[in-house]
């Protein structure tokens, strides 16, 4: 039968009209970039759609943040107001599952992001896309942890309080209902 990561054509033009609506509501985020030229980019790679459309249906509300001019490619970060719902509750990583006793989470960070075909934010990121608005006020999102962190047995997340980027490190194993993690595409 078809590929799993393939949207109908229902999906895909619903997707774009959601996608183009979002981009018309938050200019600021994309300063002179065209719609037209996104919308055929998307068209061109139906697997990077699919992420899209993950990205969309876990709660990220995606949208282009910038162009890259070297690779040609638009980059979409997820841009709800709070952590993506449908990705709150997990661990950082499949290491970090495996190594509760009890009371584990559904999934984790890593694990996901990998099946929706996305990239973690790494803190970089995550400061670029809170001078576009604020995002996690309430919630907080796990970023993409460097190794050296990582092997030490820890994770970082971030979230926006008191009008600044807030950087924190917890147990890989950890989880809370308000963090979940954002993600990246590059198109």
């Amino acid at each position: 039968m078809g590929n799993k990561n393939v949207l109908s054509s229902e999906q895909r033009e619903e997707l774009l009209r959601a996608l183009k609506s979002r981009f018309e509501k938050n200019k600021n985020r994309h300063k002179g970039l065209e719609w037209t030229k996104v919308q055929s980019k998307l068209e061109a790679e139906p697997e990077k759609l699919w992420s899209i459309s993950e990205m969309e249906r876990t709660g990220g509300e995606p949208d282009v943040v910038g162009y890259d001019k070297k690779t040609g490619e638009f980059i979409f970060y997820d841009c709800s107001a709070e952590s993506p719902e449908g990705r709150r509750s997990i661990c950082y990583d499949r290491e970090g599952l495996e190594s509760r006793k009890e009371h584990k989470p559904e999934n984790n960070a890593v694990d996901m992001a990998a099946a929706m075909g996305i990239e973690i934010l790494i803190e970089e990121q995550y400061r670029e896309l809170q001078k576009l608005g604020n995002f996690d006020t309430k919630t907080s999102s796990w970023l993409k942890t460097p190794s050296d962190i990582r092997k030490l047995g820890g994770a970082i997340f971030a979230d926006f309080r008191y009008g600044n980027v807030f950087v924190y490190h917890n147990g890989a194993q950890s989880y809370y209902a308000g963090r979940a993690f954002r993600g990246s595409v590059r198109v």
